[in-house]
């Protein structure tokens, strides 16, 4: 008896192992280098998108696009990101993590240029206005298609790599390095303009392209990817019971957390009566404000405060609700800039909190898997865009904060009522052991 359960005792051990080789552990040290070097290599998509939220939509009057049109850009990306997104990630439950996250950042890297080229072939003449449209569909579908592995493999990564309680603060870390970009994106924009009102996105792109190079060189990939009939495949879908209930809360929470994004600059412009160059500060100023209230959330409030996901994502959510209350009732800079700072603070802590507990809800091997499903859902904030852009032009500029106001309410009561999410997040000793085990380093390593 005593040997069968030694041999069990054996058998269990070299499974651990085993599951460690495939899910690629490290030391902690080579953890947390690997996780700094993440950090600052996305910082740039970030950036990529405040600098095209404030340059964007000034341009898009010269250009004689209607709210609907530039929206609708976006929305074409982010449809196609909705589907992609779980490709990736599913690809980088295969291939591994780094290959992905390489083919995100190049892709976003050459969408960023093929942007800027066409904006400025419409701006200069020798572009035909009539192709101008197409061709900004065009390059930012580039970003939906190829750029959408760089979220979920990035946020696999860290699954991968970290244990059940250190979740939370990895991928709030995470987003960090989106929020730092987005807080610097802005102050970049305003910098470089002086050569030329794109000359932010060319830089953009070429931080992306350094951020690849970086990855490559500089990331270790511990994990060597198994035959792909070997290796455990992800059954992992949108519509399975453990992850629907997210999809659905992260489809609105994309949805409302876009619509200052998306309608700020205009809002500046018609609401405050600002002009084109005083729009493009205006807007920075916002973004800058909301990013950096986004930055200290994640890596102050979520780090030092020891909230449970379920109460980051419910005070997340009343902090948003009052940032659209205050859109509606004082229409002057200065209480909408801190109704922005409200917005980046609440968007910020509800965000990782939401992602942890998705990502404690399912298996390792489903890492990547659940990644892609929530950042797919995610985007359908910029789906809808063009939806908001019509209620901004045909009702109110006001009726899409109203609208935001009224998402953060029906959230708020879905999350209390739903067992999954109400529930989300919550680390038993069990899952503790069994994470910490797979992140640990092999004896003799």
């Amino acid at each position: 008896m005593a040997d069968e359960e030694t041999e069990t005792a054996d058998d269990g051990e070299a499974e651990r192992w085993e599951a460690i080789a495939v899910y690629g552990a490290t030391s902690p040290e080579e953890r947390r280098r690997a996780l700094a070097i993440l950090f600052f290599s996305l910082i740039c998509n970030g950036a990529g998108q405040t600098v095209l939220f404030s340059i964007l939509p000034p341009l898009s009057r010269q250009l004689n696009l209607s709210e609907f049109q530039v929206l609708l850009v976006f929305a074409v990306s982010a449809a196609i990101w909705m589907f992609s997104a779980g490709y990736w990630g599913r690809r980088s439950d295969i291939w591994g993590r780094k290959p992905v996250m390489l083919i995100g950042l190049v892709a976003f890297a050459v969408s960023t240029a093929l942007f800027a080229a066409t904006l400025q072939g419409g701006l200069s003449g020798w572009l035909p206005a009539a192709a101008v449209f197409p061709l900004m569909i065009a390059s930012r579908s580039i970003f939906g298609l190829l750029g959408s592995g760089t979220a979920p493999a990035s946020q696999a990564y860290i699954a991968d790599r970290t244990t059940a309680s250190e979740r939370l603060g990895a991928l709030a870390t995470n987003s960090a390095a989106f929020g730092l970009g987005a807080a610097l994106g802005p102050g970049v924009a305003t910098m470089l303009t002086v050569f030329g009102v794109l000359a932010p996105f060319y830089f953009i792109a070429a931080m992306a392209l350094a951020s690849a190079v970086a990855i490559w060189l500089l990331l270790p990939e511990h994990s060597r990817p198994r035959a792909h009939a070997e290796r455990p495949k992800s059954s992992l879908r949108w519509y399975d019971d453990r992850i629907l209930p997210f999809v659905i809360f992260s489809i609105g929470l994309g949805t409302t957390g876009a619509i200052a994004i998306q309608t700020m600059s205009f809002f500046f412009m018609d609401v405050l009566g600002a002009k084109r160059d005083l729009a493009v500060e205006y807007t920075s100023i916002g973004q800058m404000a909301s990013s950096m209230a986004a930055l200290f959330a994640q890596l102050i409030v979520v780090q030092r405060f020891k909230f449970s996901a379920s109460q980051l994502t419910s005070w997340g959510l009343i902090l948003a609700f009052v940032s659209f209350v205050l859109f509606l009732v004082s229409p002057n800079f200065g209480p909408l800039i801190f109704a922005l700072i409200l917005s980046g603070l609440g968007f910020g802590i509800a965000r990782p909190g939401f992602t942890a507990a998705a990502s404690l809800t399912v298996s390792p091997h489903d890492q990547g898997a659940v990644a892609g499903i929530i950042g797919g859902a995610s985007a359908a904030g910029f789906i809808m865009g063009p939806m908001i852009g019509l209620m901004y032009r045909h009702v109110s500029p006001y009726a899409p904060y109203a609208f935001g106001a009224f998402m953060m309410v029906v959230l708020f009561i879905y999350m209390r009522l739903s067992p999954v999410l109400r529930n989300a997040g919550i680390i038993t000793p069990d899952i503790e052991s069994v994470e910490q085990a797979e992140v640990s380093t092999p004896p003799g390593v």
